[in-house]
Parts: structure tokens; sequence; C-alpha cells
């Protein structure tokens, strides 16, 4: 089972994930793209990062519009070193892309 991260910790982290937030135990970040083909890449491209890391988010998507959000089942739905490592890893190509 994985162990929940403090709220320090969870604002400690944040300051390495520009454009993320944190409520409702969940780490958020939404973003617009071009059109609904580029949204739709960048989803597959986060399922196929987040297989490597085993560890799966909430993804939605409105046309060009992403939403993600992450948090640990096992953890109680709570934030874990797993969501901040998936975030880290996502924030990458999130940045590549702008």
């Amino acid at each position: 089972m994985s162990t929940p991260l403090t709220d320090a910790q969870i604002d400690g982290a944040l300051a390495r994930l520009p454009g993320w937030s944190y409520s409702d135990d969940k780490l958020t970040r939404s973003d617009q793209f071009a059109d609904f083909s580029e949204a739709m890449a960048f989803i597959v491209r986060v399922g196929l990062l987040a297989e490597q890391h085993n560890h799966h988010p909430e993804l939605f998507n409105v046309y060009n519009t992403v939403t993600i959000s992450l948090n640990t089942h096992d953890a109680g739905g709570k934030v874990t070193s797993k969501d901040i490592d998936l975030a880290l890893a996502i924030q990458k190509f999130w940045h590549i892309r702008q």
C-alpha cells in the first residue's frame, strides 16, 4: 500500500510542477491544444507514459481541452509519490510542446 504525502510534501512538489494544482485529494492540470487531434495525441502519449509507470491518471477531454487528475487508489484516493513521479514525467513532454 502506498503512503499518502503530507500537505507540505505536496506543496514542495508543486513548486516543481508549474501549471498543476492540488485540491480534493488530487493533483490536476488542464491545458488547451490547437485542436481535437492534438489533444487526443497528447492523451495517447500520457496513456503510454502511464503504462510505463504502472500508474493511471484520470483523463478528461472536451474538444481541445485536456484535464489530467492524479491520486492513488491504494492510498485511499490520496496523493502519493507515485502521483508526483507521474506528474513530473508528464510535465517533461508537456513542457516540450509549449
